[in-house]
């Protein structure tokens, strides 16, 4: 590399024809220096051919008569070579080596060394520019001719060097080879040294620019000036002309159409300009700006004329000023890091990382520059978008005026077409101050940890802090990632107990793959369980395995029979129990052996399991204890049947009762639920009571909202008198169980302004200024008629605790178990997790179903406190894809582990949008996705007759049984209660309909129907499922017959559980259609063998 380019270019492009005649141009080197810049190159300032072309030049010896100056040309660029000098900068020249005008006196000296390029291809061609038509090019590829040329050229330069050219700019560098340019620069670098030479080489292809690799050059043009900040061709451009040299960038290519021009957005002109001297100025070998950018001028250079201005004449016709920012650039130039860039971009912003080292990882120093893409947006960047990859070695980071970045996790905001180069130092690490004291006891510690590593155990939720969920009679598989350093074969058991047990009951986890070991436990009570995993070295094994593996190899195991008797007779005499014995003679037998005898006994299988069960398990390796929540078969299958027993009575005027509600048990029972749920039964309070349709203005007569709980009559744990009295309840209650029906009542914790506990708990509510109560809302729903309770009042703790509890314990006291909680999402968790607790420590079947119709992580802490089930966004999923992502999302992510979702295709509070419109078939659709894709599933009263009559523009019921009685008739036309029968019955008879983990999405080719298989051991049911309620719908089905045993082109026996009979499918592809009458079909699949 050359003297002058050990530090970067700081170009200043001159087109001599603006600049006028030669003794004028020191206000244009002085201009120059002004600005900070360092060289001034000029376009060839020579004679040019008849076209005027710049650079076609026909005598190197004679200036452009537009200059003005007589004489040798060499002697005048001397002259200007010394004016830069006295400004303290170098003059630079254009130089096109490869060509010459066609009229040139050398090509008339010497006609064999150029060709015409009119000549090279016939006939002039219309589409030539005047400078292609008068130009001569050397013959180079005749090898006479290249070295007449290099030494001509050599010649050349370096008479240009000795006047005072400091270096020169080389058009076309890929059309003369390396070997001639390294020729020709090593002659010129002979005599003298400091010449540079800079290769113009945007456009060059990727191959033109390998083959300049080892040229000489000092330095190269990038393409900068064209590229948007994010497209990746940049950062691969950078990439192969670092392997040439530095690279230089430019604001904009000389003679090229201007930067206004192609931006063409006025109000964009001052942020682009800074924005493209700021980057420019950043490149590792320097950069360059031609006449006029710093006014942004619109006229693009012509090479063939130029109307002689001054830079006075520039400034005052300034569309935009942007000196100070060349100058600042020019400053910073040499205080910055001047390496190859690590380019990366990405979120609207180029960064360039540069260091001062050929390694990041030892350099000292780097700079970042940040470039936002855009013009008209500001750019935010936080340090997790710009420390990546080797920018990360540095910090902190600093802005030019000193201000850190990064370091408290605030983010840097570009403004539109802003550039911000940051500077750091090579980053302190981190080091941990560990005193003599404290490192022996990290020692010590460090030798007494668990050698064997036991991690990943599942069924864990939240790394133990909450216990999974399991029903009684289901197996439960354990798996945990077991492993130790070495090659010893590891024993591993899982211990498990219930908690009211002492004794730890052992299963054999077996090696699976990639130290993933499993075992199957299968809990035959109800409650809380929990278990634990224990590893060790096994010797004996690890012996064993060893013996075979060499006796296999035919190695002599002489030693190693010697080593298995003394590991039996250590065990032996350590031995005690019942075990003892067993021990005792087996060592015996072994001393007594010789050979193969002895070897046979080793290896016997009766030898390891007598081992086996005697092992110490010195050093064993035992895990915290996690604990499962073993829960009775309704808690995750069942299907539930909700009603008002106000509403149970044929004319509306006449309020229903405990025992009206028992004849409509065979109904309920007969349709196949087994569960029948009552929103609030208890007293109704009178302040603020709602009317019809949630009006605020009730009639004498009108009922109101039984979740505005409380009145004189009592509060949570009376009964409305108008239902009946207890014995009525305990009555229907009884007469329910005779109908296979069990109870779940509504635990709402929300009082009417009636309500007792206000009076003689006043310290549980909080009070506003003027005595009054907030009323409860749920946005966008008000609940005028209702206040609530206030957990953390003073006062209230514990006794509102306590008493809410007791509420609970009251009624599981009167055989209830099963509790439907009203919005839990809006009460504590603690709250949620300690009074589930105490209660389930009483009544160990009690179960418990979340109404939270909230975000996901609330609905699922609900499910980890403690409830049983939980509503679900069943409701508004609607389209297939819904479907699949949120069945995924519930049987493969952790929530399989502990939330059970019940799929309640309506409630009193949600007329879904998708029933409003969707006629009979609609219902159909959702009681088939509800009744098989959960096990638990429910519906309101009505529902079985199509009732979806909405208020105008809401997801809500008009006339909603929340605030009158409704009498219905459950026999009319076009209902579906033998489809609901039928889709219940087919549910008990099939295991895999009764959870809702098992499922397994299949191939349809129909959006609009879902194909999905459940599958329980070797239960397996399809089912196809169309989403249109509007039309039929036909898919062809893919069938997983390789996973079922079936070969490809297999007979299946197939079952349609709708229609009771056996039907003939062969092969993987099937075809179903669907239509409005029963828009899903359902299939058993008998596995071969089964």
């Amino acid at each position: 590399m050359s003297a002058s380019m050990r530090a970067p270019l700081c170009i200043y492009y001159l087109h001599p024809l603006l600049a006028g005649p030669m003794t004028a141009w020191n206000p244009w080197i002085e201009h120059a220096a002004s600005l900070g810049f360092r060289q001034l190159l000029v376009a060839p300032p020579f004679e040019p051919s008849a076209c005027g072309d710049v650079f076609v030049t026909r005598d190197f010896d004679r200036l452009n008569p537009s200059l003005g100056a007589d004489g040798d040309a060499t002697t005048r660029l001397g002259q200007i070579a010394k004016a830069c000098r006295a400004q303290h900068m170098e003059l630079w020249l254009d130089v096109s080596l490869d060509e010459l005008a066609s009229d040139s006196p050398l090509r008339g000296e010497h006609p064999d060394w150029f060709r015409a390029i009119a000549a090279q291809h016939g006939t002039p061609d219309p589409r030539w520019t005047p400078s292609e038509s008068d130009s001569a090019r050397w013959r180079l590829n005749d090898p006479t001719v290249a070295h007449a040329a290099t030494q001509w050229w050599i010649d050349r330069l370096r008479r240009w060097t000795a006047a005072g050219v400091a270096g020169f700019r080389l058009m076309h560098p890929q059309r003369l080879p390396a070997s001639l340019w390294k020729t020709l620069i090593d002659a010129v670098h002979d005599v003298s040294p400091d010449a540079g030479f800079l290769a113009w080489t945007p456009g060059s292809t990727p191959e033109e620019l390998a083959s300049m690799r080892g040229a000489g050059f000092d330095a190269v043009v990038s393409s900068a000036n064209w590229w948007d900040f994010r497209a990746p061709w940049y950062a691969e451009e950078a990439a192969r002309l670092q392997a040439i040299a530095p690279a230089l960038a430019c604001t904009e290519a000389p003679f090229a159409t201007r930067l206004g021009d192609e931006l063409g957005e006025e109000n964009q002109l001052d942020h682009a300009y800074r924005r493209a001297i700021a980057f420019a100025a950043t490149a590792p070998g320097g950069w360059m700006m031609p006449v006029g950018f710093e006014f942004a001028a619109h006229d693009a250079l012509d090479p063939r004329r130029g109307a002689v201005i001054t830079p006075a004449d520039l400034a005052a016709g300034a569309v935009v000023d942007v000196t100070a920012t060349v100058k600042a650039a020019n400053a910073a130039v040499g205080e910055r890091i001047h390496g190859v860039p690590t380019i990366v971009t990405g979120k609207g912003i180029a960064a360039f990382l540069t260091v001062d080292g050929a390694d990041p990882r030892t350099a000292t120093g780097a700079t970042l520059t940040l470039v936002n893409a855009s013009l008209d947006r500001e750019a935010p960047l936080t340090a997790a978008d710009a420390l990546i990859g080797d920018a990360s070695h540095f910090g902190p980071w600093t802005t030019p005026d000193g201000r850190k970045v990064f370091d408290e996790g605030d983010e840097v905001v570009l403004h539109p077409g802003a550039v911000l180069t940051l500077t750091a130092h090579a980053g302190a690490p981190v080091k941990r101050k560990i005193g003599a004291t404290a490192h022996k006891e990290f020692m010590q510690s460090a030798t007494k940890a668990p050698r064997i590593i036991i991690e990943a155990v599942q069924p864990v939720v939240d790394g133990g802090r909450f216990p999974a969920k399991r029903i009684v009679g289901q197996a439960i598989d354990v798996t945990a990632d077991i492993f130790a350093d070495g090659h010893d074969v590891l024993a591993a058991r899982l211990r498990y107990r219930a908690l009211d047990e002492k004794a730890w009951r052992e299963v054999v986890l077996e090696p699976v793959n990639n130290d993933i070991h499993a075992a199957r436990f299968t809990p035959t009570r109800m409650g809380r369980y929990e278990f634990q995993i224990e590893a060790w070295r096994d010797p004996f094994a690890t012996y064993r395995h060893e013996l075979e593996v060499k006796h296999a190899a035919h190695v002599p195991v002489a030693l190693e029979l010697e080593e298995g008797r003394l590991l039996v007779e250590a065990r032996a005499k350590d031995a005690a129990g019942a075990k003892a014995k067993g021990l005792r003679s087996l060592a015996t037998a072994v001393a007594r052996s010789e050979g193969d005898e002895r070897l046979e006994l080793l290896l016997a299988d009766s030898t390891l399991a007598l081992m086996t069960a005697t092992d110490p398990r010195l050093r064993s390796t035992v895990t915290e204890s996690f604990q499962l929540e073993v829960d009775r078969r309704e808690a995750g299958f069942a299907s539930w049947y909700e009603l008002f027993p106000r509403s149970m009575t044929d004319d509306k005027a006449k309020h229903g009762t405990f025992r009206s509600t028992i004849a409509r048990l065979p109904a309920v029972r007969d349709m196949g639920f087994d569960v029948l749920y009552f929103p609030p039964i208890h007293p109704i309070g009178t302040a603020f009571r709602k009317g019809p349709n949630n009006s605020l203005t009730p009639g004498p007569d009108d009922p109101g909202s039984p979740y505005a709980i409380g009145s004189p009559d009592g509060g949570h744990t009376a009964l409305h008198p108008q239902l009946g009295t207890m014995e009525d309840f305990r009555a229907l209650r009884d007469a329910a169980h005779e109908h296979g029906l069990e109870l779940a009542l509504d635990f709402a914790i929300q009082c009417s302004q009636d309500h007792p506990w206000l009076k003689e708990h006043p310290e549980w509510f909080d009070w506003r200024p003027d005595g009054s109560i907030r009323y409860a809302e749920n946005p966008p729903k008000k609940y005028q008629d209702i206040v609530n309770v206030d957990f953390y009042a003073e006062g209230a703790i514990p006794s509102l605790w306590q008493a809410l509890c007791d509420v609970v314990l009251f009624w599981a006291n009167e055989g209830i178990r099963t509790f439907r909680v009203d919005n839990p999402h809006t009460k504590p968790f603690p709250f949620w997790e300690w009074m589930i607790a105490r209660v389930r420590a009483k009544y160990p079947d009690a179960l418990f179903l979340s109404e939270a119709f909230t975000r996901p992580k609330p609905m699922y802490r609900l499910a980890k406190v403690g409830f049983s089930q939980s509503y679900t966004y069943f409701t508004w999923r609607n389209s297939k894809q819904e479907f699949v992502d949120y069945l995924t999302e519930l049987t493969t992510t952790p929530p399989k582990d502990f939330f059970r979702p019940n799929f309640f295709v309506n409630t009193p509070d949600i007329d879904p949008y998708f029933l409003q419109t969707s006629g009979r078939p609609g219902f159909l659709i959702r009681a088939a996705l509800a009744t098989t894709l959960s096990g638990l599933w429910g519906m309101y009263s009505g529902f079985e007759i199509c009732e979806a009559a909405p208020m105008p523009g809401k997801e809500e019921y008009l006339d909603s049984e929340k605030y009158e009685i409704r009498v219905r008739d459950f026999s009319a036309p076009g209902n579906i209660v033998a489809e609901i029968t039928q889709l219940n019955a087919i549910r008990r008879a099939h295991p895999a309909l009764q959870s809702h983990l098992g499922v397994r999405f299949l191939p349809a080719n129909n959006a609009q129907v879902l194909f999905f298989e459940k599958r329980s051991g070797d239960d397996v049911v399809l089912v196809a499922i169309s989403m249109d309620p509007h039309n039929a719908q036909a898919a062809d089905l893919s069938l997983p017959l390789g996973d079922w045993g079936y070969a490809s082109d297999a007979q299946l026996d197939i079952h349609d559980l709708l229609h009771n009979q056996p039907i003939a499918w062969r092969g993987a592809d099937q075809h179903v259609w669907l239509g409005l009458g029963q828009p899903y079909a359902i299939w058993h699949v008998r596995l071969p063998g089964v």
